[in-house]
């Protein structure tokens, strides 16, 4: 495959594109190496990732069956040309890999492999990975093509957007754990609180039962009904707080599933009617999906637990490629000339920089006594 200028210039564009889309470090690693196989029509790739003890932390193959790869073992030690890569952080341009005194073979189940490319990936002087590509693909029959410097070239053209790509990749997910962290505190404080006060009501109830069961045991019942219904809520509170802290079921259910359950328990978990709704909903990207829960599930807190609402309604509904969603209560309200200090209070920073991380945006309406709307479009992937 030959690149000419404007060929390889889309080609590396389409490229950029595609490791631009993704947030998760193991979808960017895999669009990576997939990019760098079909930029250099390579039969082979591979991508490693070194971890602080000599091997590799992660490795991702494109070329390589499920099947094959599993017969292979386990992930590569660090060691040969693996090693150099990662050790002197050179490009390593070979025209048959098994020639070269530094090659240790490899298991059985390994796929023959003669022409061979490795650049590594670097932010600022630390390697942060390398790209290894192998067998170019040669139109002649016969072969011995091999990688060109123009191939050199464009692939450092990628591991350069590539290093970005990877960086930008970490940091979101070093964000989301923090912002889950942050999350499951707060619940902690909020789950301590309530269900403090509920078992100590629970205790003082108790204690004036025994006192009166010889005495007045007709007061006495109704002070151990009270405690029956003081323990209901204090097991609510604890169901409602376990789901909240346990891991959204993204992954597995998706968001109508996940949302749909987690207003199930908020309604059994209080008084307020708690509804949810939802029509023709597509499956969205992962980060936008993410992103719509924990706006939902902060938009409920608001409503549940400051605005004395006694329904909240919940939608999830189609916007052209995205979607729309939108928490109503009939609470207390607030005036939105006060949002410096009501966004604080009701989480609408957050809410705000998660909708605008992923490109979408967010409208709050509000007004004393007549309650809240929150709105919060999407798009699509």
């Amino acid at each position: 495959m030959s690149h000419g200028p404007r060929t390889g210039l889309a080609a590396v564009s389409a490229a950029l594109l595609a490791m631009s889309r993704h947030l998760e470090v193991r979808d960017v690693l895999k669009t990576i190496v997939a990019s760098a196989r079909e930029l250099l029509d390579a039969e082979y790739a591979a991508l490693g990732v070194p971890d602080d003890h000599g091997g590799f932390a992660q490795f991702v193959v494109d070329g390589v069956s499920e099947e094959q790869w599993k017969a292979i073992g386990p992930l590569p030690r660090q060691h040969g040309i693996l090693a150099a890569m990662l050790h002197d952080a050179r490009t390593e341009r070979l025209a048959d890999v098994r020639e070269d005194p530094r090659f240790e073979g490899w298991p059985a189940a390994h796929p023959d492999m003669s022409d061979f490319l490795g650049l590594p990936i670097k932010d600022d002087d630390e390697t942060i990975g390398a790209l290894f590509l192998a067998n170019k693909r040669c139109p002649r029959p016969q072969g011995g093509c091999g990688f060109t410097q123009e191939d050199v070239e464009l692939l450092q053209i990628l591991a350069q957007h590539a290093a970005i790509a990877l960086t930008n990749a970490r940091l979101y997910e070093r964000s989301r754990e923090l912002t889950i962290a942050e999350e499951r505190s707060r619940l902690a404080h909020e789950l301590h609180d309530a269900v403090s006060q509920k078992l100590f009501s629970l205790r003082l109830t108790a204690q004036a039962a025994a006192t009166l069961v010889d005495r007045d045991p007709a007061r006495a019942k109704d002070e151990l009904r009270h405690v029956v219904a003081l323990a209901a809520e204090a097991t609510e509170e604890l169901r409602a707080a376990v789901v909240e802290l346990r891991p959204a079921a993204l992954d597995e259910d998706g968001l109508l599933a996940t949302l749909r359950t987690h207003v199930q328990v908020l309604d059994r978990a209080h008084t307020a009617r708690v509804t949810f709704a939802a029509a023709g909903i597509r499956a969205l990207p992962a980060a936008q999906e993410e992103a719509m829960l924990r706006v939902a599930q902060e938009a409920l807190h608001n409503a549940l637990r400051h605005s004395g609402a006694e329904h909240v309604q919940v939608s999830v509904d189609r916007r052209g490629t995205g979607a729309a969603l939108r928490v109503t209560d009939d609470g207390a309200g607030f005036d939105p000339k006060t949002v410096r200090r009501a966004g604080r209070h009701l989480g609408l920073v957050s809410m705000r920089d998660r909708t605008s991380g992923v490109g979408g945006r967010l409208t709050v309406e509000s007004e004393p006594g007549k309650g809240t709307t929150i709105d919060m479009e999407v798009p699509g992937g």
